[in-house]
């Protein structure tokens, strides 16, 4: 679909459709200009509606909380609806934690709670809110291992259910693991579905997304429409998990790469010097400066989102509310740069990967290749992220 705005020409708006409901609308696009970019080719869902369970629900709840950001929200629902699926319980609409104590959110400022609802109608029952009960005596806590199997369901988590009847998850992540399993189970489908078909912005925050989009979009007229989003924190490549170890030096390979090596990279495998680019760091350092002098039109949040807006998203409080704008531009944009490796990379291509975003390219120090197609994700060349046996 492409829309023409006033004062733009053969700019394409995205359309993201719910992919619960298998709605899938293809956007067409002018001819590309110079640069690596490349088409994207949609994905269908190719779960199998797990529908109802036979007999009654258990007389047990399930409640959890959302935290960390979007990135984590993703992978938490999923092991909360699969948890709740195999034990029968009733799954509590949870609460959203932020980084700070006290901050707190309700799911529905976040989030579209009634499309959250509807997509899992018949899967799991869920309530809006914790009855009485669960307010005078507190849920037996359970620590859950994110992607979590209906063995560790079985053997950990289902005796712990039957005996106090009410549990509270907390998932924990041992490693990033997005990769598909070798074997398959019944709880595949709910699986898909909680992590790719359940949560979806509430309108008024999607509506400011859209905008961004759009507004970057209009900036990259020279590349028709395309934009490249960059995962990039000043903060994050300060701090010693980005710092290289000599395992990492023979391995060619760096958990994080600095803005001038982003720039490098970008430059090295053919993208033109007015190729717009997005970054997720908030705020300038002076460290983006060797980006800027590769690549001039760069931007942050804080210089596209519209102005009346920036009170609400920006000087809230809640980097929540920020996470959400990064994760979801970066989930839309024409290719996606993680120059810092971890769950927002595994979770922002896992949102990609069914709307045929595949472009996700990895940079490698130790590589003179000039080929984009060299730099491809793991997750799309070797087809290993678990959303390619949720879509087909």
């Amino acid at each position: 679909m492409e829309v023409k705005l006033p004062g733009t020409s053969g700019v394409h708006l995205d359309v993201f459709p719910s992919v619960a409901e298998g709605r899938i609308e293809t956007i067409h696009t002018a001819n590309i200009v110079k640069g690596p970019w490349k088409q994207s080719n949609f994905l269908k869902p190719c779960w199998t509606n797990p529908g109802s369970k036979e007999g009654d629900q258990a007389k047990g709840f399930i409640t959890f909380s959302l935290s960390h950001g979007p990135h984590y929200h993703v992978s938490q629902v999923a092991d909360a609806v699969v948890v709740a699926r195999y034990l029968g319980a009733t799954l509590v609409i949870p609460d959203i934690k932020g980084t700070k104590t006290g901050d707190k959110r309700k799911f529905e400022e976040i989030y579209n709670v009634d499309k959250f609802m509807k997509s899992l109608n018949g899967v799991v029952k869920i309530v809006r809110e914790a009855p009485n009960e669960l307010r005078t005596v507190k849920p037996a806590p359970v620590k859950v291992p994110s992607q979590v199997t209906e063995d560790y369901i079985s053997e950990h988590i289902e005796p712990i259910f039957r005996m106090k009847g009410n549990l509270r998850l907390k998932t924990f992540f041992p490693a990033v693991n997005m990769k598909i399993r070798e074997k398959r189970s019944d709880m595949d489908s709910v699986r898909c579905l909680g992590m790719f078909g359940s949560l979806e912005l509430k309108p008024e925050i999607q509506e400011v997304v859209d905008m961004m989009v759009q507004r970057l979009r209009t900036l990259s007229r020279s590349s028709n429409g395309n934009f490249i989003a960059v995962d990039l924190s000043i903060e994050l490549l300060q701090q010693k998990s980005c710092q290289v170890s000599q395992n990492d030096n023979l391995a060619g390979r760096k958990r994080c790469y600095t803005p001038g090596e982003v720039g490098t990279f970008l430059r090295q495998i053919g993208f033109q010097s007015e190729t717009v680019i997005y970054l997720t760091q908030s705020g300038w350092h002076e460290s983006l400066s060797t980006l800027k002098e590769i690549f001039p039109k760069i931007y942050t949040k804080e210089n596209i989102i519209p102005a009346e807006k920036k009170d609400k998203f920006l000087k809230s409080g809640s980097p929540g509310l920020e996470k959400a704008l990064d994760f979801h531009i970066c989930s839309r944009s024409d290719v996606f740069v993680p120059a810092i490796s971890g769950l927002f990379y595994a979770n922002v291509a896992g949102q990609r990967i069914p709307y045929g975003k595949t472009q996700i390219l990895v940079p490698n120090g130790s590589s003179t290749s000039t080929s984009a197609t060299d730099y491809l994700s793991a997750f799309v060349s070797q087809k290993s992220h678990l959303a390619y046996s949720c879509f087909c």
